[in-house]
């Protein structure tokens, strides 16, 4: 008679806790590699939107690259947006002022 339980424990404990463990898991790659980006690009977006910034994220790191004199590749850049808008949002903001404190002839002194 156990015999015949031990099939009936493993459909009824084992197959449910994997299925949500693969449900589980799955979700957390679509938040941590899909979900996220999107999120932090909208908030940075939204960001540049209420300080009235018309460029985009690539051109405020490209413009700010060429600034300092250092020439970087686009794949760069692209790495750049994508990890300051994850991790370093306030950046685009830096930048952008440096850009336009060098480029403003009003500033200088």
């Amino acid at each position: 008679m156990t015999m015949l339980l031990f099939p009936l424990i493993i459909a009824t404990l084992i197959i449910p806790v994997t299925l949500v463990a693969i449900f589980g898991i799955t979700g957390y790659f679509i938040y941590r590699f899909v979900l996220r980006d999107f999120l932090c690009n909208r908030s940075v977006n939204a960001t540049l939107k209420e300080f009235h910034i018309k460029k985009t994220q690539f051109q405020i790191i490209k413009e700010y690259h060429d600034f300092k004199g250092e020439k970087i590749s686009d794949k760069e850049i692209l790495y750049l947006q994508k990890r300051y808008r994850q991790h370093e949002p306030d950046q685009f903001l830096s930048m952008y002022d440096s850009i336009r404190d060098k480029s403003d002839p009003s500033k200088k002194n």
